[in-house]
């Protein structure tokens, strides 16, 4: 499932890429077709859409497949916890492979000191208060007015030239991000990602947890160690916390048969893995199908719009 969705959202990314040339050499190169999908990595505007939605009771027209999106991975961790930042996030899926390629190389990853490493867990949940306060203060009229001013409009193209024209800022602050990943796993959702914080206040309400069966468990520890989040795993009877990934990893390297697996609260029952990533799947597909049954997924903003706008998006400042 990681490999697929990372597959899809190089997909978005190359004929989003395609799309902005088209619209920079007025159709010369390029394509004109707009894969929706991209909202998908405007975090902030798809909460000021489902405040707007929320508010009015319409669908927003600019970057609504966002918030659908946002909507399904809300969705997905209230139900099956935080498992979109462990089974589906491509940053996380990259953020993975960063910190095996660093086991591999040093035979073993790190941690920052205790009081260190809860500080910089604060980070994230810091970074999200920000951003939430400013969809709160901000009124449903002001919002609608700044998704549909020329800089809401092609944030997606800002967001791409960020990566295309690295500042010397920006380049360094991602290859601190990168470096950092080799040494601890999921550095970047580990500490600072907004988003994944947002899925952990979800996924505590969720029914499922992983369960330590205390009779059958030999006190081995190895699912202590393989925790990626680095939960105590082996001394709780129910992992409760916002930081479980839901990946499985912990079940997975358990010895001891019965001893330790995800379960359906009240009822206690075992919830296999690919029981998971079917309801995941479901969920995702049917919110997806959905959208576009009820023409909500496509933003409503012309090509001519966004071939007047592009070859000057370095231009619009924030307002």
């Amino acid at each position: 499932m990681q490999t697929a969705f990372l597959a899809l959202n190089v997909w978005i990314g190359v004929e989003f890429y395609l799309f902005v040339r088209y619209c920079e050499t007025a159709g010369l190169a390029g394509t004109p077709n707009r894969p929706a999908g991209i909202d998908g990595w405007l975090p902030i505007a798809s909460l000021m859409n489902l405040k707007i939605w929320m508010l009015t009771g319409h669908v927003p027209a600019i970057h609504p497949a966002g918030m659908f999106l946002l909507i399904a991975f809300l969705a997905i961790s209230f139900l099956l916890r935080k498992t979109f930042c462990s089974w589906l996030c491509p940053v996380g899926t990259i953020s993975e492979y960063l910190w095996e390629a660093g086991r591999r190389m040093f035979r073993r990853n790190w941690l920052p000191p205790r009081w260190l490493e809860v500080a910089l867990r604060g980070m994230k949940y810091l970074l999200l208060g920000l951003f939430v306060y400013v969809v709160v203060e901000m009124s449903g009229e002001a919002l609608q007015a700044f998704l549909e001013g020329p800089y809401g409009i092609i944030a997606d193209v800002k967001m791409l030239n960020l990566f295309r024209y690295l500042s010397t800022t920006s380049a360094i602050v991602l290859s601190a991000l990168v470096v950092g990943s080799v040494f601890i796993q999921n550095f970047w959702c580990r500490y600072f990602c907004p988003y994944g914080a947002l899925m952990g206040f979800a996924a505590l309400a969720s029914p499922l947890r992983i369960r330590r069966n205390p009779e059958l468990c030999i006190d081995c520890a190895k699912c202590a160690k393989a925790c990626p989040s680095g939960l105590k795993v082996d001394e709780l009877i129910t992992i409760k916390s916002a930081e479980c990934t839901g990946c499985m990893h912990c079940v997975a390297s358990c010895p001891a048969e019965g001893a330790l697996q995800m379960s359906l609260a009240p009822v206690k029952r075992r919830v296999p893995a690919w029981a998971v990533a079917a309801a995941m799947s479901l969920i995702f597909f049917g919110v997806y199908i959905g959208a576009r049954v009820t023409d909500h997924w496509q933003t409503a903003v012309p090509v001519r719009v966004y071939m007047e706008l592009t070859p000057h998006a370095r231009e619009f400042a924030h307002p």
